[in-house]
Order: C-alpha cells, then structure tokens, then sequence
C-alpha cells in the first residue's frame, strides 16, 4: 500500500498555507482512485504557541496514519551538486530512499540539484527557482510540484520554464522553496562545472 506525506509549517501555533496541502492531498487521492476526503485541518492540533515546528502527516489513499510535531531547525545550504538520474517522485511517497541515496552523492556540497533528461528539476528537499535580473523562473518538469511552488506561480512570482544546466549562468540568484522555508533566495557567485557555489 502506497503512504505518502505532507510537511506543514506550524508558526507560533499558527499552520501555514494549509489549503494548498490539503490540494495537494486531494489530487494525490484522486491519482490513486480513491473517492475519500481527507479532513487535514481536523488532524492537525498544534501542540505549542511558541516556536516554529515541521508538523508531518502520514497518509494512505484510505486514512491519514500519523500526526508527528517536531521543532523545525533551518539547515544552512550554500552550495548545489548537479547530480544526473532518471528517478521518479511524481508524488509525495513516505519513501524516500532514492531520494536519499541521491542526497548521499552530494560530497563535499551542501545539497544536490538534480537533473533529468537534461533538465533542472528540484533538490533533495526543496523546489527552486533563479533569477535573471528581472523575473524569476522555476524548472517547468519538476520532480514534485511543492505547495509553495505552486503558490507562488498561482501569484505571478514564478514563471514556469524548461532550464538545463547550460543556462544557470544566465541567472544571478537561486530560491530554495518548500513548505518549511518558503522562498529562500542566495546570491549565486560561482557557477562550476558540477554545481553552484552561493
């Protein structure tokens, strides 16, 4: 039985853009023929009004599972590793490990940046973005469609383009995006021939 999650950020008690998890969700269930309607905003109970957690909810296409709460601790990335692979993760599915196993390649990197039939696509936890100097562009086929990604193109922040790695010197900064972090952006100072250095 395929499980899969969603990672909600929960802010001085406040949780963050639910209605594009619960979209999310929703079009997940759907995929996977199930007539079911999950209620994400009735299992979440923020346990604290101070401090900021990674709430994780666990579900099948039949139930949601689980309901963890876990103090969110930024982890610093300033470089990407460009990492070729054919992987699959059109869904957000509870296993990781091909995910992980790319993430264990990154060497001396902080994070890798994965591509696909020549294309950018998403790194090991986040969407991304860059930026030319006037509008900001994130990769049309990413691996996972985040919920902040998809806000932020809703909103006209984001255009949707195709992006292979010979274009990344055209673009002057790089945007990390997921539930947790939103829409980090770094300046981007060197490009190498396998990775970016910010």
């Amino acid at each position: 039985m395929y499980e899969f999650f969603e990672t909600i950020r929960i802010e001085e008690g406040n949780v963050h853009n639910l209605e594009w998890h619960q979209k999310r969700c929703e079009r997940t269930l759907r995929h996977f023929g199930s007539s079911r309607e999950l209620d994400l905003a009735s299992a979440i109970k923020p346990h604290s009004d101070s401090g900021v957690f990674r709430c994780k909810l666990v579900y099948t296409p039949q139930k949601i599972i689980d309901v963890s709460y876990t103090p969110y601790k930024r982890r610093s990335i300033t470089s990407l590793k460009l990492l070729e692979s054919d992987i699959e993760y059109d869904f957000k599915y509870l296993d990781r490990s091909e995910i992980d196993a790319l993430f264990s390649q990154k060497g001396e990197f902080d994070e890798v940046l994965i591509v696909k039939n020549g294309l950018i696509t998403d790194t090991s936890i986040a969407n991304v973005a860059f930026f030319n100097g006037s509008k900001w562009f994130t990769p049309k086929k990413p691996l996972l469609e985040g919920t902040s990604r998809a806000r932020h193109i809703v909103t006209g922040r984001l255009e949707a383009l195709d992006i292979t790695p010979d274009m990344l010197r055209s673009f002057s900064k790089v945007a990390l995006m997921n539930a947790m972090i939103d829409f980090d952006i770094m300046s981007i100072k060197e490009i190498q021939k396998d990775g970016i250095i910010c």
